[in-house]
């Protein structure tokens, strides 16, 4: 044990560029031995079966106050700060995820990539790095592993080498192991965005006041709106905000792949859908969800994303009384959103004619909300569009507010301005028959 302390990074003081690699390697071998011996020793020290019975928080300081006693009764001679960081790094290897602990709990952290045992990426504010943190051997990536899916009743091995699951406080995650990954066990985290009043996203930039005003509107009068954008554009945390404007009173069902909305309301029902089991049994789909929740009496229908036959269905719904629904969808424009629900609805089990599917997209959908990442990882609504052709018509966009970007300089930063348009006729007298009302975009904002 005392070994460590001479061997400690911080104390390691030499000219010798190799010299000082090799100590170091030396001092990380010896500091995750300690983490191992005290990991040990904390766990003969406690009762399991009555730590169970504790609250996360509580189990967490329960651990720290018998760590505390251990370090002081049988540590080696360690400085404050080292000693803090043992007990630390010695509770997340007993109770959580080890070396992800850290990184799980920084807030500017959307993505964690574990590429095998020696490489993790992160998301940090938009872009991607490497980070510091590293597991110490394969068989500690797999036992994290084994503790992430053990919790949600799900398994894997060789034999079912991929599996989707959500720790406790309902980060996604993505697992894949050999022999389908090739450089070892990958893991991918997404970590859910905090939610985001319509407030806090115009102050970050993300869309202007009046575009807020109109959404708002929007979402109160029962209009059926999809947020559309690419990954990691934020259309979940836009969807969250919007979903802030529905009345107390109404019935809300959400529906999701894996609950990452987090209404305000109390009438909220909250779905989420199932993967097979082992033997290939118990898949519930998202599309059983939007079926089942029509039986369910809503006032809305909340799908977290359609990526298949659930987006007839949720057509349908929206085309029978459930107006108001709201969901997301993968597209790079309002055009490409119309062309995708399009085909994603053929993929329905119904065989219908193109003009029928068309027809029914039109008369379901009212608008398009398009989001995009900058390249400086920066989120923005970039447009806001009404569809306004009904029936078999071609489909016919009037743009509400459109984001202009100035050329981007070389630090990269996208910036720019909201410009809005009048708003149709229609859609004012729609507004007013609703009780809603948008004021008028400021001169200034109004494209010639």
């Amino acid at each position: 044990m005392k070994e460590r302390a001479r061997f400690s990074s911080s104390s390691i003081r030499t000219s010798d560029g190799e010299q000082s690699a090799e100590l170091s390697a030396i001092a990380e071998e010896t500091d995750d031995a300690l983490v191992a011996d005290f990991r040990d020793r904390l766990l003969n020290e406690i009762d399991l079966a009555e730590l169970s019975k504790l609250e996360l928080p509580q189990r967490r300081a329960r651990l720290e106050r018998v760590m505390t006693h251990l370090v002081a009764s049988h540590g080696p001679l360690l400085s404050s700060r080292e000693r803090t960081g043992l007990i630390r790094r010695v509770v997340a290897e007993a109770l959580g995820l080890g070396v992800l602990e850290p990184l799980l709990a920084d807030d500017a952290i959307t993505e964690i990539m574990v590429n095998g045992p020696d490489l993790i990426y992160v998301e940090r504010l938009g872009r991607v790095e490497l980070a510091k943190e590293r597991f110490v051997s394969t068989e500690q990536l797999l036992q994290t592993i084994d503790r992430i899916v053990s919790t949600v009743n799900r398994r894997v091995d060789e034999s079912s080498p991929m599996v989707d699951a959500r720790l406790r406080t309902g980060e996604r995650v993505n697992v894949i192991l050999p022999p389908l990954a090739l450089d070892g066990p990958i893991v991918t985290i997404r970590k859910f965005p905090r939610p985001f009043t319509m407030e806090q996203l115009v102050s970050a930039g993300t869309l202007d006041e009046q575009t807020a005003q109109v959404l708002a509107a929007a979402v109160r009068a029962k209009l059926n709106i999809i947020v559309s954008g690419g990954t990691g554009s934020g259309k979940t945390t836009l969807l969250n905000s919007l979903s802030s404007f529905i009345p107390e009173r109404e019935r809300i069902v959400t529906i999701e792949d894996a609950a990452e909305l987090s209404l305000q309301q109390t009438h909220v029902i909250r779905l989420e859908s199932r993967p097979a089991n082992v033997e290939g049994k118990g898949l519930v789909s998202i599309r059983d969800l939007v079926r089942n929740s029509l039986r369910m009496r809503p006032d809305r229908i909340i799908v977290g994303e359609v990526r298949g036959g659930e987006t007839m269905d949720m057509l349908s719904a929206m085309n029978t009384g459930h107006e108001g629904s709201l969901t997301t969808i993968h597209a790079n424009s309002p055009e490409e959103a119309l062309s995708r629900a399009e085909t994603l609805a053929s993929m329905s089990d119904l065989d219908l004619p193109f003009a029928a599917v068309q027809e029914q997209v039109n008369n379901a959908i009212d608008m398009i909300v398009q989001l995009d990442r900058g390249p400086d990882g920066s989120r923005r609504v970039t447009d806001v569009a009404l569809i306004s052709s009904k029936g078999r018509e071609e489909y016919r966009l009037e743009r509400l507010t459109t984001f202009v970007a100035d050329p981007i300089g070389a630090d990269r930063v996208v910036r720019g301005r909201h410009v809005a348009r009048p708003l149709p006729d229609h859609f004012v007298r729609r507004l007013m028959l609703a009780g809603q009302s948008v004021a008028a975009a400021p001169i200034s904002q109004v494209e010639p």
